[in-house]
């Protein structure tokens, strides 16, 4: 980008603050376009966006821009799956098996519903080299996750399963709710919302969306570091085969093909605004009510990650703050939950402040957990409340 990215949208100004923040942040050589959404007790108080969607430098970023939300998507499959434990159909500590007999092949019989939505299933990869285009084989992946064995017994361990999670949880949604899984999702979470939210494009849906490329930062997060470090020179270990085996989600993010297919855990499409009332849905009680929410957000697991190679803290499907882990916390109060993406995009709530917080952006950062762009502007916001 040749010059600073105009700034579109509206700010209250009381978070004058946050809009020279994001303001300063278009100004990186670095940055094409981002857009970012803050929520007060449901209000929208920032609604901002600036810069290129496209790799032309004539396509630039408007209102209803929409992007690669990766590992964001992960709680909008989970309230779907909690909204039907709260429904009866569905039962958290029940073996999976239950409800997809041939998932209890190899080892896999007593993994329970409530340990996949907190990664402790001890199935974050699979270990078969897979082709490209296995990515697109929805029956496919379901079979081979139905007969691989587990890296850990249930519940012994925290591996985080970045891919895996959403084939496992879909293929549960759709032999449930009977329904394809992103028919239900759309329709128990975006749909009473009227969130700008999809899984699995159409083609003029397709043409809003921008375009990814990876930032030409040097890597300065460790854990990043060592995961690459994987991938590039020991592509059998396990956190190697969980981010690129299929090979590579994060590179074939432009393709027509990902954006068509559905992945609960990483392919939902939408932005910062999208995200943001989310997540206000979730703290006014209009997608969960109390009884269920409470238990998503309770601490089920924090320990050091094998797969992303850093200490993480998880609740059902989300991920809890963590102010004392190195980019692990949100910027917000201690009980900040929701969770980031691949690439710099993140998603979350603090409930102590009733704030929901988007962050949108299309250059790929470099940060296994919260990327300092987002933690900046998230720390400016808590200024000004």
């Amino acid at each position: 980008m040749t010059s600073p990215a105009l700034v579109h949208g509206q700010c209250h100004p009381r978070f004058e603050p946050v809009r020279t923040a994001f303001a300063e942040l278009m100004q990186s050589p670095f940055e094409r376009g981002a857009a970012l959404c803050l929520q007060i007790d449901g209000e929208t108080v920032v609604d901002l966006w600036a810069g290129q969607a496209g790799p032309e430098a004539d396509r630039l970023w408007h209102q209803d821009t929409l992007l690669n939300l990766f590992s964001c998507t992960k709680p909008f499959t989970a309230v779907a799956i909690m909204q039907m434990v709260g429904e009866g159909r569905l039962d958290l500590d029940a073996p999976l098996c239950q409800y997809w007999p041939a998932f209890a092949e190899a080892g896999k019989a007593s993994i329970t519903l409530r340990q996949v939505l907190c990664h402790r299933a001890g199935l974050p990869a699979l270990r078969a080299p897979l082709a490209p285009h296995t990515l697109y084989d929805w029956d496919a992946m379901a079979q081979l996750i139905a007969t691989e064995q587990p890296w850990a017994a249930a519940g012994e361990r925290q591996t985080y399963s970045p891919l895996l999670f959403g084939w496992i949880l879909g293929e549960l949604l759709q032999r449930v709710d009977g329904v394809p899984p992103a028919q239900s999702i759309c329709q128990r979470v975006a749909a009473p919302l009227g969130l700008d939210f999809h899984l699995g494009l159409d083609d003029a849906t397709m043409t809003r969306c921008a375009f990814m490329a990876r930032t030409r930062e040097d890597i300065v997060d460790p854990a990043f570091a060592r995961v690459l470090q994987d991938v590039l020179t020991r592509p059998t270990a396990m956190s190697a085969l969980a981010f690129a085996n299929p090979p590579m989600v994060l590179g074939r993010s432009n393709e027509a093909g990902w954006k068509r297919m559905t992945q609960p855990a990483a392919n939902g499409h939408g932005n910062a605004r999208s995200l943001a009332t989310f997540y206000t849905g979730l703290l006014d009680g209009r997608l969960l009510e109390s009884p269920m929410l409470n238990e998503m957000l309770r601490e089920h697991s924090a320990e050091y990650d094998p797969t992303l190679q850093t200490p993480a803290r998880f609740g059902l499907g989300v991920m809890l703050d963590q102010p004392n882990v190195t980019n692990g916390s949100y910027g917000m109060g201690r009980e900040a939950f929701g969770h980031m993406g691949a690439g710099g995009t993140v998603g979350f709530a603090d409930p102590q402040r009733g704030v929901a917080f988007g962050f949108a952006c299309n250059t790929i950062g470099s940060y296994v957990l919260m990327d300092p762009r987002a933690r900046q502007l998230a720390s400016a916001a808590a200024h000004c409340l």
